[in-house]
């Protein structure tokens, strides 16, 4: 399990297709350090298995249905990832619970600086991406989604013309900084997790046949 707090930003050295799967290789500062082979690590969101380790970095399988469900089969040598390693038992959740199963790509609207006149470390940003339709229903205002990786809170929410809908989260400095959110473009693929409470929920009211209102979330402890 993860939380949605990266540790650092990698970068993509190469991407290697083979027959149903291919294999990717990441440059990590020093993150690489506290990885043995077999251990999980979260990359732009999507959980991986660390192999090859050295202590510039790692490589790591992905199957057809990762590349299916993800970015990461588009990324080129050169670009940033979001990096996290598995949150220990015991060790306090400062983001929330992050599974690394991508549920959809989403596309990069735009990210501006609120303060424009502001320098870059001084200013809050707006960011903005387009979901796609199937995950409409899972993401609301202030409510958690994991947006690479990086554990962030619902602005907003906008109904889009495809029924999709459009997501509004606003970036501190840090989070602007600290991850590859500076490093993306508009039109850019972006990996979504929604809250999976969101989708037990769901979940347990079509067993029940239930309308899930309020007062039937809190009466089950959501």
């Amino acid at each position: 399990m993860f939380t949605g707090l990266i540790a650092e930003t990698g970068t993509i050295l190469s991407f290697e297709k083979t027959a149903g799967a291919a294999r990717l290789r990441v440059a990590v500062p020093t993150l690489a350090r506290s990885l043995h082979t077999g251990d999980s690590i979260a990359v732009s969101g999507v959980c991986l298995t660390a192999l090859a380790i050295t202590d510039a970095g790692f490589e790591a399988d992905l199957l057809e249905e990762t590349l299916q469900r993800t970015s990461l089969g588009g990324l080129a040598a050169g670009t940033s990832v979001n990096l996290e390693l598995p949150t220990p038992a015991g060790t306090p959740l400062g983001g929330h619970v992050v599974q690394g199963h991508v549920d959809g790509v989403g596309r990069l609207t735009s990210l501006t600086a609120v303060d424009a006149a502001a320098p870059i470390d001084k200013t809050d940003w707006d960011l903005r991406i387009a979901a796609p339709p199937a995950l409409a229903r899972y993401i609301v205002e202030k409510g958690s989604i994991a947006i690479n990786g990086i554990s962030l809170t619902v602005a907003g929410v906008r109904l889009l013309t495809d029924e999709g809908v459009e997501i509004r989260v606003a970036i501190i400095p840090h989070t602007y900084a600290a991850t590859n959110l500076h490093a993306l473009k508009p039109g850019d693929p972006v990996n979504l997790e929604v809250d999976v409470l969101a989708k037990y929920a769901e979940s347990r009211a079509k067993v029940q046949n239930e309308t899930i209102t309020e007062a039937s979330l809190i009466s089950q402890g959501f």
